[in-house]
């Protein structure tokens, strides 16, 4: 029975649409799959029994009803970070209850998929880091590697160094169309001349960084004064409305379905944007705008999301929401799968898991 880790450099970096991915065409080609989260950093209760928001989703979209704690045996809420840096708990104990829940989901499975949490070192302050399980159970693993101003070429190599022969490759998610003639003039061939075998590239994509207007008012703790009957649309930017009129005109033009951040003073720019059917305004400040731009955003159904804090300070939460958008949503799910599905080479990762 085959065990493939899944892990990555950072947090936020696509580990459950890549397990998908992996989980739903193994499962098209009649494997049995199990799957599993050793360690888990999103608590949630399930019929009083403590378990991980993202495993449950994934199991979910894969079909599988395991026990929760079974299912992500170390859940870290703050009890667990407590009673760990107090030294309260006993790492080889932690292991084998890792070791126990695996032993009992691979049963009768062809191929276990198991999802790492955070970075390949989120969780040595107790010895249940990525590195340590590989290396502890054999896993195979993919690291992914997401693309934030540039690539994680060094966190790599040092991988690689690590886990040797368990380390099948990695896979670069996220990347800019901009960025590709460096990447394959560059930074492909050093990764091959480390050794590092590239599984798969997966292109930049909108959808998979969009987020629905409802949960981003919620996410800035702001409320929807209008049109709140399309608070279903989604975002995939935004864009601050602090530069004169004209120059904005220009930008906004650049950049469809994104979410304008504006003073509600700045009655041209907003009436720039609804004109320009921008997805939403944000309006800072806690100002309201005039009569005249809510009665426009009614007619044109554009929400406007009332905030309190300061355009800048909105803009800055805005630039970490969009960097961290959880995969939830089924129409993210079936596009994401399709997308990340059209660029891994399962051929090589089949071979290295020796499923025929």
């Amino acid at each position: 029975m085959a065990g493939l880790y899944i892990g990555s450099t950072q947090g936020y970096s696509g580990k459950n649409l890549l397990t998908l991915t992996l989980g739903l065409k193994l499962q098209k080609e009649g494997y049995k799959v199990g799957y599993m989260k050793p360690v888990g950093a999103v608590p949630t209760q399930v019929d009083g029994k403590l378990g991980d928001e993202d495993a449950l989703f994934v199991q979910e979209i894969l079909g599988l009803n395991e026990d929760p704690e079974l299912l992500t045996p170390v859940v870290v809420d703050h009890d667990f970070k407590v009673k760990a840096f107090k030294g309260e708990y006993d790492p080889q104990h932690l292991i084998e209850k890792i070791e126990k829940a695996y032993n009992e989901l691979s049963k009768d499975k062809d191929v276990m998929l198991v999802a790492g949490s955070g970075s390949m070192y989120s969780g040595r302050y107790c010895n249940v880091d990525g590195v340590t399980l590989v290396k502890k159970f054999g896993f195979k693993t993919i690291i992914l590697d997401r693309f934030e101003q540039e690539l994680h070429y060094d966190y790599l190599a040092v991988l690689k160094d690590e886990l040797q022969d368990l380390m099948l490759g990695t896979v670069l998610n996220d990347i800019p169309e901009q960025f590709q003639e460096e990447l394959n003039s560059m930074i492909l061939p050093f990764l091959e001349r480390k050794g590092i075998t590239p599984l798969g590239v997966i292109p930049k994509d909108p959808l998979m960084g969009a987020i629905k207007i409802a949960d981003l008012a919620k996410r800035l703790s702001g409320r929807i004064i209008v049109a709140s009957e399309k608070a279903d649309k989604i975002v995939e930017n935004f864009l601050i409305g602090t530069m004169q009129v004209e120059n904005f005109m220009t930008h906004f033009k650049k950049n469809p379905n994104v979410a304008v951040i504006v003073g509600g003073d700045r009655s041209d720019v907003q009436l720039v944007a609804l004109e320009g059917n921008c997805q939403c305004l944000i309006l800072t400040g806690n100002l309201y705008p005039n009569d005249i731009i809510m009665t426009r955003a009614e007619v044109l159904g554009i929400p406007i999301v009332l905030v309190r804090e300061d355009t800048f300070s909105v803009a800055k939460k805005m630039d970490e929401i969009l960097s961290m958008i959880k995969l939830r949503d089924v129409i993210k799910v079936n596009h994401g799968t399709k997308l990340v599905g059209s660029v891994l080479d399962f051929g090589a990762i089949k071979q290295a898991l020796d499923l025929k």
